[in-house]
């Protein structure tokens, strides 16, 4: 099964692409975990990603189009795909629709995440890490139980994304209404479209998702 998760930044899909990953053994293919490791290796293309994304802007296809045909190239051939953060613009839809046809897959199933703009920004503008394991946080709806200290490692270290900021978040999601919600029509056309309240309790957003899949 190869699936598309949509919805503008912070709705929710890298963390519902994991529970896939977890539950039902699929992939996940987020983009935007791909450019992250291209820029923290140094490498030509990661360099160029990084001042495109911290100015909240869109890479380039062809960026984009490469890393996800050297992703699935990777897989194994029943692996099942879950692409978190692409496509982002309807040329990106056509192109996905070539990369996978050229390794025998079809798109089978489309999720939007459906979100409130406002609330979408408190919680992306919130959010902080460990710097020593990863583990997330938020200012308002997750501190650590002991305040500066990490419960899962301990570190005292932490860090934010230098791009989780209003100003930034804003122009991301407005890029995503302008390209990104207009590629939904093309999924619809082909009635694979279901749509979930990604408002709603993280446990709930999950169950929507599973059903919509037929899991």
């Amino acid at each position: 099964m190869n699936i598309i998760l949509l919805g503008p930044p912070g709705a929710g899909k890298g963390t519902q692409s994991q529970r896939l990953v977890e539950r039902h053994g699929m992939r996940q293919l987020s983009t935007g975990d791909m450019l992250r490791a291209a820029v923290k290796a140094g490498t030509p293309v990661g360099l160029q990603a990084k001042a495109v994304m911290e100015r909240g802007e869109l890479v380039s296809d062809a960026i984009v189009s490469a890393l996800i045909g050297e992703e699935l190239d990777s897989m194994g051939a029943d692996a099942g795909a879950i692409f978190d953060g692409y496509p982002r613009t309807a040329a990106q839809a056509e192109a996905l629709d070539a990369i996978l046809a050229q390794r025998g897959r079809t798109l089978d199933h489309v999720i939007e995440l459906d979100v409130n703009e406002d609330a979408l920004v408190e919680r992306i503008t919130g959010r902080f890490t460990c710097a020593s394991c990863g583990k997330g946080y938020h200012d308002k709806f997750e501190q650590p139980r002991i305040p500066g200290t990490c419960d899962k490692c301990g570190s005292t270290e932490f860090k934010r994304r230098p791009d989780d900021n209003e100003e930034t978040v804003r122009t991301r999601m407005g890029e995503y209404r302008a390209k990104t919600a207009p590629i939904l029509p093309i999924y619809d056309a082909r009635g694979i479209v279901s749509r979930v309240n990604g408002m709603a309790e993280l446990e709930h957003v999950t169950a929507a998702i599973e059903k919509a899949l037929g899991f």
